[in-house]
């Protein structure tokens, strides 16, 4: 639980509270014991209620809970288990295969593509025909509505172990979709975001046509900022157009060699490459771990660079808005 600007001291230090006037000494701790734990069993409590609480800059004064759902033990046992034997089956297979003995030869490339170079890794190569194909049929499924909340799926059926396709022109309506970029709704063509961004095509047209920096800079892009700058409780806020470039270009931009990324573990791959690039020492974070990444930058102010000890130039933390689903 984090506290709102009002309340946090002025040195930036943590503030240690108790109640019933029992005062905290210099270095932080309660004298009183008993009190201490009263304390402590009490702020357990709040944040077993209330996982986060931020201020974002004033906009919100009400607490929202934030909770994340951890993976069974049973089911991620199980799931290991099943990719385990069916990685064995698959080596074992292909050895039949190898003996003339196993009969099914549709994991096996065809004969006019062994003169070519291979597409893939040894690996990779056997985790497709073996094991993905098995599974095939829950990726890359065909779509015939807008990939909003729900889809509609075009079914299809299999004949040779989804080696291949046919389609049966039924619809399978109203699927749930968890695999979209759609985090919030502006796929979706009715509703309150597709208003919106008629609205102000009509106004502004579909884009500028040139850079910020030149004639694209239009007042729409510095209210985003600004609103952007009071949610997060921040000076200023920069806004980019969304694409894999957006970071894996503007990180190297920014920050460089001789200074320090600290960056979320579950950051998308085109943070991951602008980290890269850089130039910068990157080191990781646990994911949404405000604690791991307080260790992590108090670490790098006090001990600074790595054999030399001076500062760091920059440190920029790098964390995601909205992450992908796990």
């Amino acid at each position: 639980m984090t506290e709102s600007s009002a309340n946090k001291p002025a040195n930036g230090e943590v503030c240690h509270r108790t109640t019933n006037g029992v005062k905290p000494c210099r270095n932080g701790f309660v004298k009183n014991h008993y009190h201490y734990q009263q304390q402590h069993h009490k702020s357990c409590y709040l944040e077993e209620k209330v996982h986060h609480r931020a201020s974002n800059g004033g906009l919100y004064s009400r607490p929202f809970l934030e909770s994340f759902e951890e993976t069974p033990m049973l089911v991620a046992v199980l799931t290991y288990m099943g990719y385990g034997i069916l990685t064995i089956f698959g080596y074992l297979r292909d050895f039949l295969r190898d003996w003339k003995i196993e009969k099914c030869h549709i994991a096996r490339e065809r004969e006019e593509q062994k003169d070519f170079v291979p597409l893939y890794q040894d690996f990779e190569n056997f985790y497709t025909r073996n094991l993905y194909m098995r599974i095939r049929d829950s990726w890359n499924r065909p779509i015939c509505s807008v990939p909003g909340a729900k889809v509609d799926l075009i079914e299809r059926i299999s004949q040779d172990y989804n080696w291949t396709f046919e389609y049966t022109g039924r619809v399978v309506k109203d699927v749930l979709n968890m695999g979209s970029y759609n985090y919030l709704g502006f796929a979706e063509n009715t509703g309150m975001c597709a208003e919106a961004a008629a609205a102000v095509t009509r106004e502004y047209g579909v884009g500028v046509g040139s850079t910020r920096q030149e004639m694209g800079n239009l007042d729409r892009h510095k209210d985003l900022e600004e609103l952007v700058a009071r949610f997060l409780g921040v000076e200023s806020a920069m806004a980019f157009g969304m694409g894999f470039a957006t970071n894996s270009m503007n990180i190297p931009a920014i920050i460089g060699k001789g200074s320090l990324i600290l960056s979320d573990e579950l950051n998308h791959a085109s943070l991951v490459l602008g980290a890269r690039l850089s130039g910068a020492t990157i080191r990781v974070f646990k994911h949404n771990n405000m604690q791991s990444l307080e260790k992590l930058l108090r670490d790098a102010i006090i001990h600074g660079q790595p054999r030399t000890h001076r500062p760091w130039k920059k440190i920029l933390i790098v964390v995601e808005g909205i992450y992908r689903y796990r």
